[in-house]
Formats: C-alpha cells, structure tokens, sequence
C-alpha cells in the first residue's frame, strides 16, 4: 500500500498547494510528507514539484500525473466497491465545503449521527464564506447559498432560503426604521456587508413592486464572516441582510426586528456541488442525501418559527 499511500500523498499536496497543508489534512508529519513525494519521484525518475523556501508549483511532468493519480485512486475506489457491500457499508474519507453559517447550523450537528451510521466514513468538514472550487480543493462536495459561476459541475437544489433585513431596537430607536430599498440608500443607514475576496456581489437586491432591483448600500462594517455582521447588528451598529435560519432565535426573541419590509430580499437559493465522479462514490450519495433530509426541515422549521412568509 506504500505506492497507493504516496500518490494519496501527492494528490493532496498537489490539491492544496503545501506539504505542510497536506501533511495536516492527511494527518501525517511533514517529514513523512516530503518523504513520501521524494520516493514518488525517484520511482517516476522525473521532479513532481519546483520547490523553494516560499513555494511549491508543480512541474510540467507533475500536472500531467496529477490527471493520472486521480484516476488512479478512483479505480481502486471502484474495485474496493465491487468485493465490499460499500453502498451498506461506505468507508473513507469525505471531503465537504459549506459557508460557516450553513456549516455551524445545519451540517455539524448532523455529522455525529451521519458518523454513527457509517463509523468506517470520516468527514472533513471544510468552512468558509469565501467561494471554493471543488477540482483543486479536492472537495467531494461543496453546500452553498446562490447561484454557482461553474456550468460544468452537478448541483442537486435543497431549498429556496428565506431572507430579511434586520436591526436591533437600539439601532432603530437611534436612527429609525427604513421602509424600503430607497431609504437605505438615501437615509444614510449603516448596512453591513459581507464581502471577502473576490467577491463580485457588492448590492442588495430586493424585490420591489416592479420586480427584482439592486440597491447600492453603504456602510463602514465589513466582514468576510456572517457571524460576525450578526454580532454587529445585535449589537445595534447596522442593519444585515441575512438567511433567516441563522437568526430565527433572534428573531422570535425579538433582539432583532424586521426593517425595509416594503422591499423584502429574494430568497435564495442552497444547493450542493459536486462532479459527476464524486456523485458515483456510494458514500458522497449517502451523505448528501442525509444533510438534504435534515436541512430541508430545520430551514422550513426556522423559517415557520422566524414568523415571516417565504
């Protein structure tokens, strides 16, 4: 297995750019990372990587076996799958990308019994707001809210998520409650964004009585972390635009209100990505299926207990 285990090895490095990031993600040390990619390349007789003290790129010869080390492991994958009953006994590891407040909301509480079901999966759950590729991350699944740039990956839909505009009673008692778009934009309001790099949604679009438009809001609070403009606005410093099973607690406590409810936001759309090969590994069927399950119920389970309309 030591062949199999340094083109895992490989693939991974190759995947997140680092031996020391590899080595963590496979949880082996960096000496037996750099090992591993050293006898890789003295039995391929041909350099994998250019390595310097600040970087690691591939070479010529390392792209091109990257394509063949996929296909590789995918071909063991399946011959595994064709002597073990994998699709009632699935096994190995899964590799998952969510947005921090679908990841902390929905998916970690569920991974436990996922685990119980299926003790010979390990999850990887990977989070962040920032948008993921699914190819050089090496992610089996990505859950999102929005629309995807990427046409060549499959996305299977979850929900059509409810959205509001939101502020504290401070915040409005201190400068008062927008009826609508106009008046964010117009009164001044301080609007937290959500916004990290590369980012390309930069207005609010909400729906108005002659359909979809964008409002160009402003504000002097930014963050690349949803959790964090809802901190924000709790503590009355602006008003967030954000999905309402992140906040029905607040809601139905009532430490945030409603505002601009003339032109609510337009639902928006969760979804998983995942590539056609990834969709065929029994045990990446199995778990997208269990989160879809359960995440369609708490979101209309929080929408129902947020006590707004969809």
């Amino acid at each position: 297995m030591s062949y199999l285990d340094n083109i895992r090895t490989f693939v991974r490095v190759y995947e997140l750019g680092s031996m020391s990031a590899a080595g963590r993600d496979l949880r082996i040390s960096p000496a037996v990372t750099s090992s591993r990619i050293s006898q890789l390349e003295d039995h391929l007789s041909v350099r994998l990587f250019q390595r310097t003290t600040r970087s690691l790129t591939p070479t010529e010869q390392g792209k091109a076996f990257y394509a063949g080390a996929c296909e590789i492991l995918e071909s063991v994958e399946n011959a595994e799958a064709q002597v073990v009953n994998i699709t009632e006994n699935p096994k190995g590891t899964l590799y998952v990308a969510a947005p921090l407040g679908v990841g902390r909301r929905l998916l970690a509480p569920q991974v436990p019994e996922f685990l119980k079901l299926y003790p010979q999966v390990t999850v990887r759950l990977r989070l962040s707001d920032r948008k993921v590729d699914l190819t050089t991350e090496g992610l089996d699944l990505a859950f999102f809210l929005g629309q995807p740039e990427d046409s060549n990956l499959r996305i299977r839909k979850i929900a059509d998520v409810a959205r509001v505009l939101c502020a504290s009673p401070d915040y409005i008692a201190a400068r008062g409650s927008p009826a609508g778009g106009d008046d964010l934009v117009s009164g001044g309001h301080e609007c937290l964004n959500l916004r990290f790099p590369g980012a390309t949604e930069f207005q609010w679009r909400l729906m108005t009585e002659d359909g979809p438009k964008r409002f160009r809001v402003a504000g002097r609070y930014e963050s690349d972390d949803g959790d964090v403009l809802t901190d924000w606005a709790l503590a009355g410093h602006g008003i967030a635009l954000k999905p309402i099973f992140e906040i029905s607690e607040h809601l139905e406590a009532g430490r945030l209100v409603p505002v601009a409810e003339n032109t609510p936001p337009e639902p928006i759309q969760m979804a998983c990505l995942f590539t056609h090969r990834r969709r065929q590994d029994p045990k990446t069927r199995l778990f997208m299926e269990f989160m879809i399950d359960r995440i369609s119920a708490i979101v209309r389970d929080a929408e129902k207990r947020g006590q707004l309309p969809r």
